[in-house]
């Protein structure tokens, strides 16, 4: 967690840190430092044509270094820069004041004209560039009252954005309570830690306090025994002394967060940035910041979206800790994926060994001949085992980074999520949200599989004869066929009558694969036929039947042949059917909206709608509501095949089973009943069946159907459950 403590301008934890625009974090005395202040009157000219004179007096510049003085020019110190800039904060009453500018220096970035490359610059110990400042023109004490105002901007360390000050100054960056109050119990912790480490080698009881740590002998030293024990010398001089790390036990440091003050601990509330006697009571939404009551009154935000403080506060947390689940999943993998890395390590080794035995073996059985080809081939070998060693080194020290950046972000989150104060987690929120989406999304496909196998596929032909010695070589591995595919459970879903499925190779496969098979059962216990084969891992079956148990199971071939089956994973289909009106399929005069379940048309004549279900298997319920019912028209409702006839009443042609008669009106409900099981079709007017089946030995496969024209307006509902008086009755308990 300690690099998200870190500001990026010096290197060291953060002091008095601010909130700059762009969600990033920097110390309130660096950023008096990276400011920039350019006068309007002069912004315009190159440093390099003002005229020359005498600067000021090494005392208007507190903190100059010895060559500060009249004329020091570039060998100003750092400390002048950093004097001369907090100029730029408002608070800052030493800077002087009147508006007169005489003792104000300027400040150019290196792209304020083709001269800038000119002026020197520091480095922090991050790398960023701190622009040193250049003395005022000598014109400057004599300025004229009516001299433009200076312009001051300051530039984001890490993406570089600029900002530019009002007249409040760096005041006008809201400071980052939350992480002041971190970083504050993380030094206690810390001190704390060093205070009670205790020196491994001391002979005097009891040990002296640790002073530092080896990182390479991982033993801790007083300053005495690391003179004596450890000298940065000899076989010593390249190892790193560092300070005694916390423990999690620590004051102030630990898990439980004890160092911090609570809610009720006698914390301060925080007061409106502009507002000094009122409290944080409301979030704007659009403004991304918390606002007081006065805020509001003063119509600032009176047109924003504006929520109350505590609702947004649970939300943003709910939000950090949903996100920090995926990033802890992803953790947990990561140091899963490090010890099979590891175990890989060994692997490779045991199996180069094996490898090497067997070359040697048989190198020494064709005598003389054979020891230049032997060398030859052992080199072979070793450049192989060098190249997997390194790259799974490679992947390990790449995954760790990772692993270690997420678990820091996790620790600073958690630590922020601690925190009771809600105005002060709001505003570095959304920013640690972003964060650790974007951390989790750094754990691509791919990024947890080792790129090399432990497998060395090579092998030695060892008949040729003595002639072809010289030509001896290694030949590749026989293709094996692939092993058994995985079913990715937690990707395989149903919807409707139809089902998708997903599978994957096991990470240590490296056998080719040329495609896949996949096979279903008739969802009925019959026999598997092949639905699929192709190259993808994810597959949708449609046109299946509903409330049917469905048996899949996937196999994977090469040119060596097909490989055994997965696991054999069973998918129900739904109980009852949810559709839609299809607009694909209806003729061009109708009209659908409402999510495509309310129907109407633009012609007088009858047009045809069908559903975007299927049926050929089941009991299947649905109803439709006229909303609309104008001049007696005639509206059809029914069952029709897919290549029914689309411009006339359905039921006109022999594809298509309709009721046109029987009470419909304006507000009257339409239930369309067909039993496949029976074989027949029956109708219900709001509620009450409409006498016997209409229809009866109808097969085949159907689809909802309606036809009307301009006159009516109909929606559909679905995913109903089939009347109680054609349900079969439950047989008694005996």
């Amino acid at each position: 967690m300690e690099e998200e403590l870190k500001c990026p301008v010096c290197g060291s934890l953060f002091r008095e840190p601010i909130i700059l625009p762009c969600s990033h974090n920097v110390c309130l005395p660096c950023a008096r430092t990276i400011a920039v202040q350019t006068p309007e009157s002069e912004q315009h000219l190159p440093p390099l044509l003002h005229s020359r004179g005498p600067a000021p007096p090494a005392a208007a510049a507190p903190g100059a270094g010895p060559g500060a003085g009249p004329g020091a020019g570039p060998g100003a110190g750092p400390g002048a820069a950093a004097g001369s800039a907090a100029c730029l904060d408002s608070e800052s009453a030493a800077c002087g004041g009147g508006g007169d500018h005489a003792d104000k220096l300027s400040l150019h970035s290196e792209t304020d004209s083709g001269y800038g490359s000119y002026t020197p610059s520091l480095k922090s110990p991050n790398g960023v560039r701190v622009l040193p400042l250049v003395p005022a023109p000598p014109g400057a004490a004599a300025a004229p009252r009516g001299a433009g105002p200076a312009s001051s901007s300051l530039t984001c360390p890490q993406c570089h954005r600029s900002a530019s000050l009002d007249q409040r100054g760096l005041r006008g960056f809201q400071r980052n309570r939350l992480l002041e109050a971190i970083v504050q119990r993380y030094q206690q912790g810390r001190a704390a830690a060093a205070a009670a480490a205790k020196c491994q080698l001391c002979d005097r009881s009891p040990p002296e306090p640790a002073a530092v740590l080896c990182e390479q002998c991982e033993v801790l030293y007083c300053s005495a025994c690391q003179l004596r024990c450890h000298p940065a010398r000899g076989p010593f001089a390249k190892h790193r002394l560092a300070p005694p790390p916390a423990h999690p036990g620590a004051p102030g440091g630990g898990a439980d967060g004890s160092g911090g003050k609570g809610a009720g601990g006698g914390r301060k509330l925080p007061t409106c940035a502009e507002h000094d006697l009122e409290n944080y009571s409301m979030y704007c939404v659009s403004c991304r910041s918390p606002v007081c009551y006065q805020c509001l009154e003063e119509g600032k935000h009176s047109k924003h979206d504006v929520k109350a403080l505590g609702a947004m506060w649970k939300q943003h947390k709910a939000q950090l800790s949903q996100a920090l689940n995926g990033v802890s999943d992803k953790a947990k993998e990561a140091k899963e994926f490090l010890v099979q890395l590891k175990n890989l390590l060994q692997q490779i080794q045991e199996n180069g060994l094996d490898y090497e035995a067997c070359l040697v073996a048989q190198c020494d059985a064709l005598v003389d001949a054979l020891t230049r080809q032997k060398a030859k081939l052992l080199t072979k070998v070793t450049k192989e085992r060098e190249h997997k060693l390194k790259v799974v080194w490679d992947q390990i020290n790449h995954c760790t980074l990772k692993l270690r950046q997420s678990t820091g972000l996790m620790e600073y989150c958690l630590e922020v999520i601690k925190e009771n104060d809600p105005s002060g987690f709001l505003q570095i929120s959304d920013a640690l949200i972003k964060r650790v989406q974007v951390s989790q999304e750094q754990w691509v496909k791919g990024a947890l599989e080792p790129k090399v196998s432990a497998e060395f596929d090579l092998t030695l032909d060892s008949e040729p004869l003595l002639q072809s010695i010289h030509q001896l070589d290694f030949i590749q591995m026989k293709c094996r066929v692939p092993p058994v595919p995985l079913l990715q459970l937690e990707k395989c879903c149903t919807r409707n009558n139809s089902v998708t499925l997903a599978w994957r190779m096991p990470p240590l496969s490296h056998n080719p694969v040329e495609g896949y098979i996949l096979e279903l059962d008739d969802g009925d216990g019959g026999q598997f036929r092949e639905v699929y084969v192709g190259k993808e891992t994810l597959c949708t079956i449609d046109g299946l039947h509903f409330n049917s148990t469905y048996n899949a199971r996937v196999k994977a071939f090469n040119s060596s042949g097909v490989g055994p089956y997965s696991k054999t994973v069973i998918l129900q289909t739904s109980d009852v059917a949810w559709f839609t009106f299809d607009p694909s399929s209806a003729h061009r005069d109708i009209v659908l909206s409402n999510d495509n379940q309310t129907a109407t048309c633009n012609s007088y004549d009858d047009r045809v709608v069908l559903g975007t279900a299927a049926f050929s298997k089941g009991v299947h319920y649905w109803e439709l509501h006229v909303d609309r019912y104008d001049n007696h028209p005639d509206p059809a409702f029914g069952i029709a095949r897919i290549n029914v006839v689309k411009d006339m009443m359905l039921g006109k042609d022999d594809k298509a089973w309709a009721m046109t008669e029987g009470g419909v009106s304006k507000g009257a409900t339409v239930g369309v009943l067909l039993d496949l099981n029976k074989h027949n079709l029956t109708f219900y007017i709001n509620g009450q069946q409409q006498g016997p089946p209409a229809f009866e030995n109808i097969e085949g496969v159907f689809m909802p159907a309606l036809s009307l024209n301009r006159n009516v307006q109909v929606t559909l509902h679905t995913g109903l459950e089939v009347p109680q008086s054609v349900k079969q009755p439950k047989l008694p308990n005996n």
